[in-house]
């Protein structure tokens, strides 16, 4: 692996500087050389590479090498613009990495290992056909430690078609690797299989065997996951055979000496579960041997230990009976009175109590409890997997189920109440009726279906209502957390006069010292007022106007506990609370609306100083953005107030370049701009353009939306003065990058809409004929798909809004720079392109641009396009009949409708803020029916030119001619046809 450049010193400098970065004190600036050197030399990953495979390195450097590497290849191998690595460099880089990655130690394997898995996710198989042969050709019958690395490299890299659509080049991907890669793991297989029956004495090597046959069982599942191949349906017997001796072995020597970590013959054993499970779900009717795992797990559950070292395993078990209970035709192993007791006795009860090491993660790390319990990341818990098992036994047992859960119900209830120290009866109890009252999934509006054998209401009233109705803070607090729970997964079954009622005793609940007692509270709230009934909130501000005031002083009052800003943006259930309630109240909060958004800049304050929850974040900024919303529209005064408030916290933002919250800021800088009315600018935004404008803020690709969406603002407000500025060739060198980079292109063609629109003829004439010629050498030099419908729906938009002396202004402007050049765009893009137009509104605005050339254009009749006017009204037409959705776009309903529980995804570079979303203006508003426009327009142009009538006639087709006879009768009922 030798590249020019790389020399003995290079890697000395770099090793030294590694170093460094493991020192607080000088690891800022050793980060800062080495992103240097990473820009300015491009075998930089060559040389990182070369130290990471010299022994003679300290290992501390050499890991930090392998990390580095990792993130160099996360950061620039899958780039949308021209890479930064030259291909030579890619080519040496995919030829030595798998040699390297099976001679280090095992925490650089890792890292390498992603760094691989990073690289073939862009390049396998089509730029990386020999990746499976070479690690294929690694594997060794002696050498495990090297075989765990390529096992771990190969699993990371299939694991992703678990979740993947069915595709042909999925299946074509899949192929590929199952010709090359079985063989090589089946033999792999067997031998582990011996090397663990021949040294089942010798712990340190069982070990090894053992994590390398968790690994082979990984990617047993990987291999099988989308459809069984037929090496696998050839060899199902040995193969199950093998997985049914691993899921009854036993040996001491394997055996986790920890009571809370799972050791790996308890992860290969969960493993088998899960490829037993797969083969129920997809593959039952090639799987013979179903009823034989079906007794060997149902054994395993009622003799496993109650460690939590075996959690994974009993959830793994319970997700396999729960798959198997729900085949009809195996419907005669549980159908049975004493079958279905001994489940329930046996596996569901003993796994649905709450355990010392659920109380302890309760009392002592209370946010991960709700998350597991809220977010269902307890899915391998025994008691998710418990419940599931009830439901999925429900499927054809419903009513033996719900009569012998219920006996078990009544009796723990009973046992709590001649002794309430028995609380774990009744946490079990409450447990139990929930997992036989929702036999279907919730949704975010709640559950639609329950169990018509269980009156979940009057359960309530009876036996959770009274833990509610207590003293705040006194009897047991899982009780207290088991009745809000209750409460929010039934609220759909509950009348608005019942959650009304039970409603403040939520909002004092916010009061309990509990951690988890007051969080569940808050999430109920929120999860209430963001129920719907009718098509409307269930709860509006008057609703809730008594209590609003108490719930925001102990939302704020919880969230500011935080010491640290880590701590204090823990909680975003906290946050969230707070957003819903604003959003509910509305503009009915005016009286103290300057507190509130004091204790949300002081919140602001602490948690940019290292943000560290990305919920968290979001859902202080939609409240900021939600606030200035419902109270600055129409009202200069509290408009002036907000931007004296906010602009001092957002410029330490900008400042500090908190590169998290500066897409945020510049959201809400949009929406604060676009509510003013003056014919100016106000000075402070003027001030602030000059740096909106400098080419290093638009280097973070997470700035470019809320950027472009803030340049809109500009526009918008007063083009005029950005002009007298000089500062619209700044803004048209920032749309010339951004339509240069595939990842960004449409969001130049979103600025590009606002130049059009925004700037007047005069100064537009000066450039149109450089944008055009722009656009044009961007479809030429680097066409796709994407920026082609961009282009038409631009070139729609500039003649849809009617500006510049219409659409003769935009067909002049093309042909300015090449004779005949806008017939040529016709011909080659809008024409074929205009039925592939998404959206109502979009569809609208091409269907409109398209009618004014037709009818509004003296070029178009002209004779060098007018033999092309009868192609453009066909496919005006044909636009005009392709199935579409209606788009009945409300921005309130945006608003109230959106769950930022389920749809948000806060990991990405930019998150929109739907409460400071860019209104959605239709250009063509003032036009309600495009058909009837069409017609309209096409009489009046036969009035002036009366051969239109005669080329319709004889060059549309007949088709064509038939839908527009019933435009034609749309806009005038007592109208014939066409020639009328």
């Amino acid at each position: 692996m030798s590249v020019a450049g790389v020399n003995d010193q290079y890697l000395a400098t770099l090793a030294n500087l590694l170093k460094q970065t493991l020192e607080p004190t000088t690891r800022q600036l050793a980060e800062s050389e080495l992103f240097t050197a990473e820009a300015e030399q491009s075998n930089f990953p060559i040389a990182i590479l070369q130290l990471i495979t010299k022994e003679n390195t300290e290992p501390s450097v050499r890991f930090a090498g392998s990390l580095l590497f990792k993130n160099y290849v996360k950061r620039n191998w899958v780039r949308e613009d021209e890479s930064k690595i030259p291909s030579e460099i890619r080519n040496a880089i995919k030829e030595c990495i798998v040699d390297i990655l099976v001679s280090v130690p095992t925490n650089i394997q890792l890292q390498l290992s992603e760094a691989v898995t990073l690289i073939a996710e862009s390049d396998f198989p089509r730029d990386w056909q020999n990746l499976i042969q070479q690690l294929s050709s690694k594997l060794d019958p002696e050498d495990y430690a090297r075989n765990n690395g390529v096992l771990q490299t190969a699993h990371s890299i299939f694991k992703r078609w678990r979740h993947q659509f069915r595709t042909d080049p999925l299946f074509a991907e899949i192929n590929f690797v199952l010709e090359h890669f079985c063989t090589p793991f089946f033999q792999l297989l067997q031998n582990t299989d011996a090397k663990i029956t021949e040294h089942a004495q010798n712990k340190q090597r069982l070990q090894v065997y053992m994590q390398t046959f968790l690994l082979l069982m990984k990617l047993f599942y990987d291999l099988n996951c989308q459809d069984i191949p037929p090496f696998f349906e050839d060899n199902m017997e040995q193969c199950m055979a093998l997985l049914h001796k691993y899921i009854v072995y036993s040996n001491p020597l394997l055996e986790s000496e920890s009571e809370d970590e799972a050791g790996p013959l308890e992860k290969v054993k969960s493993s088998i579960c899960e490829i037993v499970t797969l083969y129920t779900m997809k593959y039952e009717e090639l799987f013979t041997m179903l009823p034989q795992f079906v007794e060997t797990v149902w054994f395993l559950l009622t003799t496993i230990g109650i460690e939590a070292k075996y959690d994974l395993l009993v959830s793994k078990s319970m997700a396999f009976l729960s798959t198997v209970v729900k085949l009809e035709q195996y419907h005669k192993l549980f159908n049975s009175e004493t079958a279905l007791t001994q489940f329930c006795q046996k596996i569901v009860l003993p796994n649905m109590y709450l355990r010392n090491v659920d109380e302890e993660l309760f009392e002592y790390d209370p946010i991960e409890f709700i998350r597991r319990d809220i977010e269902g990341s307890d899915s391998d818990t025994r008691r998710r997997a418990a419940s599931d098992f009830v439901r999925s036994m429900m499927t054809h047992f419903m009513k033996d189920i719900t009569r012998i859960i219920g006996t078990y119900i009544t009796q723990f209830l009973k046992q709590y109440n001649e002794n309430p120290s028995n609380w774990k009866d009744k946490d079990a109890a409450i447990y139990l009726l929930t997992s036989i009252a929702t036999p279907g999934t919730a949704t975010k509006h709640g559950l639609t279906v329950i169990n018509d054998l269980v009156n979940v209401v009057d359960w309530f009233s009876e036996n959770v209502l009274p833990d509610l109705q207590a003293p705040v803070d006194s009897g047991q607090p899982v009780l207290k957390v088991d009745a809000i729970k209750y409460l929010y997964t039934f609220r759909n079954q509950m009348s608005k006069p019942g959650l009304a009622a039970v409603f403040p005793l939520l909002v004092n609940h916010l009061s309990s010292t509990n951690y988890v007692v007051h969080t569940y509270a808050a999430i109920a709230i929120e999860r209430i007022l963001f129920m719907r009934k009718d098509n409307a909130m269930m709860f509006n501000k008057h609703d809730i106007k008594p209590y609003t005031q108490e719930l925001l002083i102990n939302l704020f009052r919880l969230i500011e506990a935080g010491t640290t800003p880590e701590t204090l943006a823990e909680n975003d259930y906290l946050m969230k609370a707070v957003m819903r309630v604003i959003f509910t109240s509305r503009d009915d909060m005016s009286p103290y609306v300057g507190e509130i958004l004091n204790h949300l800049n002081k919140i602001l304050g602490e948690i940019s100083k290292n943000p560290s929850n990305p919920r968290f974040n979001h859902y202080v900024f939609e409240s900021i953005g939600a606030l200035v919303r419902f109270n600055c529209l129409d009202n200069p005064m509290a408009l002036q107030n907000f931007e004296n408030m906010l602009f001092g916290p957002f410029q330490i933002i900008l400042q500090q370049d908190v590169v998290e919250f500066v897409p945020y800021v510049f959201q809400i800088f949009s929406q604060l701009l676009e509510l003013h009315t003056e014919a100016q600018l106000p000075d402070i935004y003027k001030g602030m353009l000059p740096a909106l404008l400098t080419p290093n803020l638009w280097e973070s690709s997470g700035n470019i939306p809320a950027l472009v969406r803030f340049l809109h603002a500009y526009l918008y407000r007063d083009s005029l003065a950005i002009i007298a500025n000089k500062q619209l060739e700044p803004i048209l060198g920032i749309f010339q990058k951004l339509i240069a980079s595939k990842a960004n292109d449409k969001y130049g063609l979103e600025l590009l809409c606002s130049i059009v629109q925004y700037v007047h003829t005069g100064t537009l004439n000066q450039y149109i004929g450089a944008i055009l010629s722009l656009l044009l050498r961007r479809l030429q030099s680097s066409r796709t798909e994407k920026f082609a419908l961009g282009f038409v729906n631009f070139v729609c938009f500039f003649i849809a809004i009617n500006l510049h002396g219409g659409p003769d202004y935009v067909v002049h402007a093309f042909d300015s720079i090449q004779e005949k050049l806008f017939l040529e765009v016709l011909n080659a893009f809008i024409i074929p392109d205009l039925q592939k137009i998404q959206g109502y509104t979009d569809r609208k605005v091409c269907a409109i641009a398209m009618i004014r050339l037709l009818t509004q254009s003296d070029l178009i009749l002209s004779e060098t396009y007018i033999n092309t006017w009868p192609v453009i009204l066909a496919a005006l037409i044909k636009l005009f009949e392709a199935p579409t959705e209606i788009e009945n776009y409300d921005a309130e309903e945006e608003l109230l409708n959106f769950d930022f529980e389920e749809d948000r995804q806060f990991q990405t570079t930019f998150a929109k803020l739907t409460t400071a979303s860019k209104p959605r203006i239709d250009p063509t508003a003032s036009i309600p029916e495009p058909k009837v426009y069409l017609a309209q327009e096409l009489h009046r142009l036969s009035q002036a030119y009366p051969n239109i009538a005669e080329m319709i006639q004889t060059r549309l087709p007949t088709e064509c001619i038939h839908y527009l006879d019933q435009y034609m009768k749309l806009a005038n009922p007592t109208q014939d046809n066409v020639s009328g």
